[in-house]
């Protein structure tokens, strides 16, 4: 994924979303065509892009999920939500959905489905009359025991490539990118 320059940046000055960090006195020019008939494509800039290295392990990672938990008929965010709500019982939807990075009309379509299958309920709040606690239902608690040897390789199978401690160190590095 490209970012554009700024609108106030001049177009000849690099900016460090725009260049690709290339090996030290590497000169993208060298890295040549591809031989014709290959199946493989020269990236160019585009391999050094983190945004563009965070999509394709984004797209593996969802594809993985279908794969492994395709057929229990749940989705990553509906998921998110139920781990969120088996570990914090009886939170309100709005410090859910602000753990989670979503907003308020995506968290109630979520949880509404997860209701309507039986897995959550709303109930009211004891401290806050204008809001809902969310409750893992049994029948929740049964789903995510159910699921979760699928979940377990699925999460092996993305993070096959890494050590535990390169597993630990690369969930710390992408909390900190997607720290406000």
């Amino acid at each position: 994924m490209l970012c554009p320059a700024p609108m106030n940046a001049p177009m000849n000055v690099p900016d460090s979303l725009n260049d690709a960090a290339a090996p030290s006195g590497a000169d993208p020019a060298e890295s040549g065509p591809v031989a014709s008939g290959s199946d493989e494509v020269d990236l160019g800039r585009l391999a050094g892009l983190l945004g563009y290295r965070l999509r394709r392990a984004e797209v593996f990672a969802f594809q993985n999920f279908a794969a492994h938990l395709g057929g229990d008929g749940i989705s990553p965010g509906q998921l998110g939500v139920l781990l969120l709500v088996e570990a914090n019982p009886g939170s309100n939807q709005t410090r859910i959905g602000k753990a989670l990075g979503i907003d308020r009309s995506t968290l109630v379509s979520i949880v509404d489905a997860l209701e309507a299958r039986g897995l959550v309920r709303r109930e009211p709040s004891p401290t806050d009359r204008r809001s809902h606690a969310l409750v893992l239902t049994a029948d929740g608690a049964a789903f995510l025991r159910a699921i979760r040897p699928r979940l377990d390789a699925h999460e092996a199978e993305i993070a096959r490539g890494l050590t535990a401690a390169e597993r630990a160190q690369l969930i710390d590095m992408l909390q900190r990118l997607a720290a406000p």
